[in-house]
């Protein structure tokens, strides 16, 4: 599984995903598991919509860290 989600993406993502279930937890409400949608692709550095987007926010480097491993 090649990485498509790098940097500043990362960070954005998994701080968003906390920020959605910590709100999700003090409405008590279940609309807050939506963050952990940003939360998991941050921590694993690959996003599924991507894929057929053609995107990728990966510095060429990251992305050949991981597939030559």
């Amino acid at each position: 599984m090649n990485k498509n989600v790098g940097g500043f993406d990362k960070i954005f993502r998994v701080i968003l995903g906390v920020v959605i279930l910590l709100v999700g937890m003090y409405y008590q409400s279940w609309l807050g598991l939506i963050g952990i949608v940003p939360l998991a692709t941050g921590l694993l550095g690959w996003c599924p919509l991507y894929l057929p987007c053609g995107l990728n926010s990966c510095k060429m480097k990251e992305n050949q860290k991981e597939t030559n491993s």
